[in-house]
């Protein structure tokens, strides 16, 4: 059987879809034939033409404005035969927090994707086979929907699969029951789902006992449950990018990317596993962490790099399996390539653990950072504490590693005193990695605020963004939706501006902030360039140069009075009014990186 997978906008042009390339890989397995077409990049490159924009247009969309809903909207002008669907409702929406120039591209481009998605269907349909699946996450539902409502308008005999992250649970059943021209829906992982539909179809046998489908035989709509057990890690395949770099060479934006690849060593969360994370909403089919062998993921990821001569890698793993640092990551090392690579891992991780990844060629991080308040952390039930956090970004400026993370707020049972004392605190951290930004939280399905309303959020509602983007019944937009909104918890509107306003100087004051440490004999010399601090050198004395570099790591404060004695609180007064340390939760650390280049330092 012949079958198209697509990607359709607003996935990212950086990197190929990995459902694709896994999907691809397991249904030529069965011996069916697969294509993936990168719609994202076709599309990309019309808008570039008929409109003039690049990148940082697209990523708009791919990127930036998930939460507004920017992205499907554009595309209900297709789905609803309608140019002018709910314009200026949209407007109204977004006029405050929108730039202007961006609100009217997406009102000219939904203006014009109606005849895009005519064209494209077309086209696609000389060449498609007999089934089109949808691989569809973050922003890809509408435009999803509109291309395989006008394939069927072209082919009724066409079959239409969806499938992803968006379908997980009742969301995949609502998509299904409602929109007619989806025949089928994937829920869950489909890596055995969706062979064996194919297999069934093309030897016209019946679908509806395929675990986790939504099927439709005529009037007839059903669904059966997804499978009860996660696929074990040989089970997760192997992708295959090829169609997508392939097609880059052509892409007419390609100078403004640098393709990545997307690479899987496991799923699921061993932390979540344990204590799932208050507001997370991720892993809604499977929790249960699943890691591929260290000599297979390696070899994975190294033929991944020879096959495409890329060394830039997106590992997208919800948090690295922490015995890759004992086999993987020295093999790596080993390796001699120049990777470049970004993962998630947690911020409890040791020193000589971080320096391990620079070694192996990780060059960027997301830890899970959310909060510096210890006691926010513990709602959260993140298991790392506000000193442990900086102690990371600390160390991340030591070697030299980008850190990505925001600052979270809005939970319940937070005080305005667990922001404010760590407020006071940011000028002098402003010399570490800064936050991407500070954001209330969202209400996610399969997240425990949303599976436990008894948490904190007793009243939900689907955010406003789907009842503006999709003309289905309250009861109905409530199955399809992941974003939810509720009653704000937390913090008020004071210390939340208060928060914001501290955030921003943080991103503006990094650059100009310098701060670093080197060992001079039996001292320890802080060299300091820092706006709130001023410009100065700290010579940290032989006798204290015990208690300073046992500041490394989060000490409290009978632990250091055991060790030093009483005479440590005026210390720790001193360093703390200098900037040189952060307290939280009656622990202490410091916050000076050591030098990245010491010869430099000598020098001034």
């Amino acid at each position: 059987m012949d079958v198209t997978l697509v990607n359709m906008p607003w996935a990212s042009v950086s990197y190929p879809s990995l459902a694709c390339g896994i999907l691809k890989s397991a249904v030529e397995r069965r011996g069916h034939s697969a294509t993936v077409v990168d719609a994202n990049l076709d599309f990309s490159e019309w808008m570039h033409h008929e409109m003039g924009t690049g990148l940082r247009e697209y990523d708009f969309f791919s990127l930036d404005s998930y939460f507004q809903g920017c992205g499907d909207w554009v595309f209900t002008s297709a789905l609803y035969d309608d140019g002018a669907w709910r314009v200026e409702e949209f407007r109204a929406a977004h006029g405050d927090d929108i730039e202007g120039a961006l609100v009217d591209l997406c009102v000219r481009l939904h203006e014009l994707v109606p005849d895009w998605i005519s064209s494209y269907a077309r086209r696609l349909a000389e060449s498609a086979g007999s089934v089109v699946g949808f691989t569809t996450t973050f922003q890809q539902n509408a435009a999803s929907l509109a291309l395989a409502r006008e394939l069927k308008r072209i082919d009724p005999a066409l079959r239409t699969v969806f499938g992803g992250a968006n379908c997980e649970g009742p969301q995949g059943a609502a998509w299904h029951r409602n929109f007619e021209f989806v025949d089928f829906v994937v829920r869950g992982e489909g890596e055995r789902a969706f062979p064996e539909l194919l297999d069934r179809l093309a030897h016209g046998e019946g679908t509806q006992s395929v675990p986790g489908l939504c099927w439709r035989d005529g009037s007839e709509v059903g669904a059966t449950d997804p499978n009860a057990s996660p696929l074990a890690p040989k089970e997760i395949v192997s992708p295959d990018f090829g169609d997508y770099f392939d097609r880059y060479p052509t892409f007419s934006v390609a100078a403004e990317v640098e393709p990545k690849l997307v690479v899987e060593g496991a799923r699921g969360c061993w932390w979540g596993e344990k204590h799932h994370c208050t507001f997370c909403g991720l892993n809604g089919s499977f929790m249960e962490f699943r890691s591929k062998s260290p000599g297979r993921f390696h070899d994975e990821l190294l033929d991944l790099a020879t096959r495409h001569q890329v060394l830039d890698i997106y590992l997208v793993d919800n948090i690295l399996d922490m015995s890759y640092f004992n086999t993987v990551l020295p093999k790596l090392e080993e390796s001699g390539c120049d990777l470049r690579i970004q993962c998630e891992v947690k911020s409890n991780l040791r020193v000589d653990q971080m320096r391990q990844l620079v070694k192996s060629g990780v060059v960027q991080v997301q830890p899970g950072i959310e909060s510096l308040s210890g006691h926010v952390l513990r709602i959260m039930d993140k298991g790392v504490s506000g000193c442990q956090n900086v102690r990371f970004l600390r160390d991340a400026s030591s070697l030299g590693i980008t850190v990505m993370w925001n600052y979270l707020y809005g939970f319940p049972g937070e005080s305005d005193a667990d922001y404010r004392q760590v407020i006071d605190q940011m000028p002098a951290l402003h010399h570490l990695p800064p936050m991407d930004g500070a954001d209330r939280i969202a209400l996610e399905r399969f997240s425990p605020y949303f599976d436990r309303p008894e948490l904190g959020f007793p009243k939900r509602s689907p955010d406003p963004q789907y009842a503006r983007n999709y003309d289905l019944p309250p009861e109905e937009l409530a199955d399809i939706a992941y974003l939810f909104t509720g009653d704000p918890t937390g913090i008020g509107r004071e210390v939340e501006n208060i928060l914001l306003d501290a955030v921003d100087a943080w991103r503006t004051a990094h650059l100009a902030n310098e701060l670093e440490c080197v060992r001079v004999g039996s001292e320890i010399l802080i060299l300091e360039d820092r706006p709130a601090f001023g410009q100065r050198e700290h010579v940290v004395a032989t006798d204290d140069v015990p208690l300073f570099e046992m500041l490394d790591r989060p000490r409290s404060l009978p632990k250091l009075e055991g060790r030093f004695g009483p005479r440590v609180r005026d210390t720790l007064m001193s360093w703390r009014e200098s900037g040189l340390i952060f307290a939280d939760d009656e622990h202490f650390v410091h916050v000076v990186p050591e030098a990245n280049n010491q010869g430099e330092l000598r020098m001034r």
